[in-house]
Order: C-alpha cells, then sequence, then structure tokens
C-alpha cells in the first residue's frame, strides 16, 4: 500500500483485512478494531474506538450460566455488535488516501487465490475442531472434514466475497447486508438488525502521561490500555536503577503494575457507566498514591484495606511520518463458537467483558460496550510520532507494553535488543492477589533469586512464550526509523521500506 502510493492509515487496514484472512486464529471482520493515528504537527493523535456494543437482546436472564455471573464462549451473550468493518471505513473516509477497495484488495485476493496455512493457524484450529469442524462459516478451514496443516494450501472464498462486498457498498455492505442477515440468525434474538445498522465506531479522547521526555498517549475506558502507563508512571517515581538487568528493575516494574492491575474490573468499563472519568485513571496523585504503597524490600497485597486470548496488533509510520498503532481482535483465539454461515467469518466473543453480577459497572445490559483489554499506544515529542507500540495477549497486553517501553524509552536499549530480552508476566493481578511470576529464560541469576526472597513465587518457563506477544515497535529518531519483530512468533514481521 505505501509503494503503490497510500499513507500509513491505508497500509494498516490492507494489513489487518489480511490478518483477519489468514490469521482467522487471531482476528477478523467478526470482531473489534482500536486505533491511534497521530500526523507530524497534531498536538494530540486521533483516538477511534471500533468496539460494538451488546444487542437488544442482551440480558442477564438469557445467560446460559447464570449462577457463575460470567459469559462463555459458548453463550449467544458472549458477540456484541462486530465494530471492526465500521472502523475500517471511518478510518480510510476521514484520514486514508486510498480508496477502502483499494485496501481490502490484497485480502480479496488471498481468498480467492489461496495462502499457505500458518503454524498456528493449524494449531489453534487443530485444538478447536470440536468446535469449529463442522460450522460452514469456517468450513475452508477443515477441507473434507480435516484439521489443517502448516504448509497446506487454503481458500476462504465466502470471506472473500463478504469483503468485495464491503469494497463496493462500503460498511452498509456489511452492516445491512448478508452479512448482518447471517448474525442474526446465528445469534436467535440477541442482535437484531437495528442494532447493527447503527454507527458503532467513535473518535474519542486520548489518555496520556509524560514518561521518560515523552508524551505516551493510549485508549480509555472501555478498553484497560491505562495500565500500562499507569505501570511505567509508578515505575519512573520509583526512581529505577538504569540496568535492567538489575534485581530492583524487576521487582519495581512488577510490583508498579500489581498496584493498579488490581482495580482493573472493578473501573475499566463503557465510559458512560465507568465509576472514574478517563483522565482520573491516570491523575498524578493517584499514580503517587498507589506509588507510596510499594515496598521496595517486599511483595505487596493490594488493595492495602479491604475492599490465551488472541488479537492482531500491528503498527505503521510512513514516509511524511503519519503513525498508526492499531489492534483488531476476535478475542479468545478464533472468538466464540458462533459464526456468520454463508459470509465466512466467525464472530467474536467481546461480550465476555461483560458479568452477570447486578450493579456491577460491567453488568451486561443493551447497548453498552463491554470491558476490553486492547492496549495500543503512541509516543511523541514536540508534535511527531517517536515510537508505536502495542501486542496482543489479552490481560498481558499492558504488561508486555510496559516492559518494552521501560527498556526502550526508558533505558536506551535499541529495538531489536529489546525484542529479544526475557519477559515475565503476572497471571493473577484482582484484589488480594499474590505475586505469582512467570519469567522466560535469560532472567539474570541474580534478579530470580532476589525475587524470591522479596516474596515472588517464581516459574522459570522452559523457552520463550508465543503468547507474550507478538510485541509489535517502531521507533522513529529522525532520520532513523528502527523496527523489530518479535522472535517468539513466526508470524510476524517488521519491513522498513527505502527511502
Amino acid at each position: 500500500m505505501l509503494g503503490s502510493g497510500g499513507n500509513a492509515v491505508d497500509a494498516a487496514i490492507a494489513a489487518v483485512a489480511t490478518q483477519g484472512m489468514v490469521a482467522p486464529e487471531t482476528c477478523g471482520i467478526g470482531g473489534d478494531l482500536f486505533a491511534l493515528v497521530h500526523r507530524p504537527g497534531w498536538e494530540t493523535p486521533r483516538a477511534l474506538n471500533a468496539s460494538g456494543r451488546a444487542g437488544s437482546g442482551a440480558t442477564a436472564a438469557r445467560t446460559r450460566d447464570p449462577a457463575s455471573g460470567t459469559i462463555g464462549r459458548h453463550d449467544p451473550l458472549s458477540v456484541t455488535v462486530p465494530g471492526c468493518v465500521d472502523g475500517w471505513a471511518k478510518l480510510s473516509q476521514e484520514l486514508g488516501r486510498l480508496s477502502l477497495a483499494d485496501c481490502l484488495a490484497p485480502a480479496i485476493s488471498l481468498g480467492i487465490e489461496g495462502y499457505e496455512v500458518s503454524t498456528e493457524l493449524a494449531a489453534r484450529f487443530g485444538e478447536e475442531a470440536h468446535v469449529y469442524a463442522r460450522h460452514p462459516a469456517v468450513s475452508e478451514l477443515y477441507p473434507d472434514g480435516l484439521v489443517v496443516s502448516p504448509g497446506d494450501q487454503i481458500r476462504r472464498p465466502a470471506l472473500a466475497r463478504s469483503l468485495e462486498a464491503i469494497a463496493d457498498g462500503g460498511r452498509d455492505a456489511f452492516y445491512r447486508g448478508r452479512p448482518a442477515e447471517d448474525i442474526v440468525e446465528e445469534l436467535n434474538g440477541v442482535i437484531l438488525i437495528e442494532d447493527l445498522a447503527g454507527d458503532h465506531a467513535e473518535w474519542v479522547s486520548p489518555i496520556s502521561y509524560p514518561i521518560g521526555g515523552l508524551m505516551a498517549w493510549t485508549i480509555p475506558p472501555n478498553s484497560q490500555a491505562y495500565l500500562g502507563l499507569a505501570t511505567l508512571a509508578i515505575f519512573e517515581m520509583m526512581l529505577p536503577p538504569d540496568d535492567p538487568g538489575h534485581p530492583d528493575w524487576w521487582h519495581f516494574l512488577i510490583e508498579a503494575y500489581r498496584s493498579v492491575a488490581w482495580e482493573r474490573d472493578d473501573v475499566v468499563a463503557d465510559a458512560d457507566h465507568a465509576p472514574l472519568p478517563a483522565h482520573l485513571l491516570l491523575d498524578p496523585d493517584r499514580l503517587r498514591r498507589a506509588a507510596a504503597t510499594i515496598d521496595r524490600a517486599r511483595t505487596g497485597i493490594w488493595p492495602r484495606t479491604g475492599a490465551p486470548s488472541s488479537t492482531a496488533y500491528l503498527c505503521v509510520v510512513d514516509h511524511e511520518g503519519m503513525a498508526v498503532s492499531i489492534i483488531q481482535s476476535n478475542f479468545a483465539g478464533p472468538g466464540s463458537h458462533f459464526g456468520a454461515r454463508r459470509s465466512g467469518f466467525l464472530l467474536h466473543n467481546r461480550g465476555s467483558g461483560f458479568t452477570t453480577t447486578p450493579g456491577h459497572p460491567n453488568e451486561i445490559r443493551p447497548g453498552k460496550r463491554p470491558r476490553h483489554t486492547l492496549s495500543p499506544t503512541i509516543w511523541t515529542d514536540e508534535e511527531r510520532a517517536r515510537l508505536v507500540l502495542g501486542t496482543r495477549g489479552a490481560a498481558l497486553q499492558p504488561q508486555l507494553v510496559a516492559q518494552m517501553a521501560a527498556r526502550v524509552v526508558l533505558a536506551g536499549i535499541d529495538v531489536e535488543a529489546a525484542q529479544r530480552a526475557p519477559r515475565w508476566t503476572v497471571a493473577d493481578f484482582g484484589p488480594f492477589s499474590e505475586a505469582r511470576i512467570q519469567i522466560e529464560p535469560g532472567v539474570p541469576h541474580a534478579a530470580v533469586s532476589d525475587l524470591r526472597r522479596r516474596g515472588h513465587s517464581i516459574e522459570e518457563v522452559t523457552g520463550p512464550q508465543s503468547d507474550w506477544g507478538p510485541v509489535s515497535v517502531i521507533a522513529i529518531d529522525p532520520p532513523v526509523v528502527a523496527a523489530a519483530a518479535d522472535p517468539r512468533v513466526d508470524t510476524t514481521r517488521a519491513v522498513i521500506l527505502p527511502g
């Protein structure tokens, strides 16, 4: 797209559309999308929330497991209106240079002519053959009823036809056409045609915090993205050592995350129902109070008083300095157990971010947006983008963003080395959770021993973890642009075009 006269927005749309075609284990037109876009000279990036809302029939009384308070992938309530196509249309119309049809052409071509199955696609749809092998929406992924293998050639003509209809008729071809009819039929009253026909993507005000001399920007709730910036802000307040191998670096960063992550499920919700306005989530006084609760010598438990998943992230910077941080997701791998039968795609399960608990900010109701995990970022300096960063990983996203940004922005490590550096993850982050940490090989022995001494429960995993990424990152220090692919995943690339 960039070589054909398009800009970063055109390239981003083309790439995520292609991901939905060749990597249905991560995303597709049955899912949601968020994006940040920045042009040189802009004081503030533009932030797009293209997450859909619960349908007219989405009430707790219809849940299949009322006692649990949760909504599983097998439940039609797990499907909210897919916002992805609406997001593409709005980005293309307002900020793109090429037509939406131009941007969708590569994905359409792959669907018609075929492509090679990746290791990840084969593994995920092999694991879930009991769910999807008989579903017409993805019948091409099970030729002759068999699971595909890495390297097999497959075609997806039904999805290609849906994309062709969108290329010709715009968003209405999806939200008022055959795909809409398929969604309504599949969900049996949870989502109605009227729910789909409305506008879903909207420009929102991004939230930000100054970190390491740059201004870090991200998406406000209904997504959890503030946690990555809050973690880094608290970490910087603790005056960490310059050396990422120092034991304090590891303890401070882990505890900075844990000191705010415990609250996620109670404060991240539809903006109209959230208990705190978005800007207060990154209020400096609030973050200083969190930093003050951290014991530098011991791991903590929060609050102090009573009280995998799958996604496709990518970033693009064009030769004019326009930067796009875009993320598209079906949530739990391929998404829900439901799909658009004639239209060739599965539906996400973002409704699993709701609860059936009465009075909770995320209580399921028609017209509400669910709690989201998507956490794209853009970092600016004097009205120019300097870093574009994000990842897949559901609840892990803020942890992975914080680790990469801490190395690149605060420690000054180049992006190639930062991608290779070992990572940690915290599985438990709710109230009163303990510090159970998993770490990749390569963490200095002294740091591991020290973390255990400070009370962290450490599990050393056997090798790099593909689910802890892929992190995607572009660093811009004019005239130098650096990008690096995550070595943990074989379906990711970093490309720098000449000139």
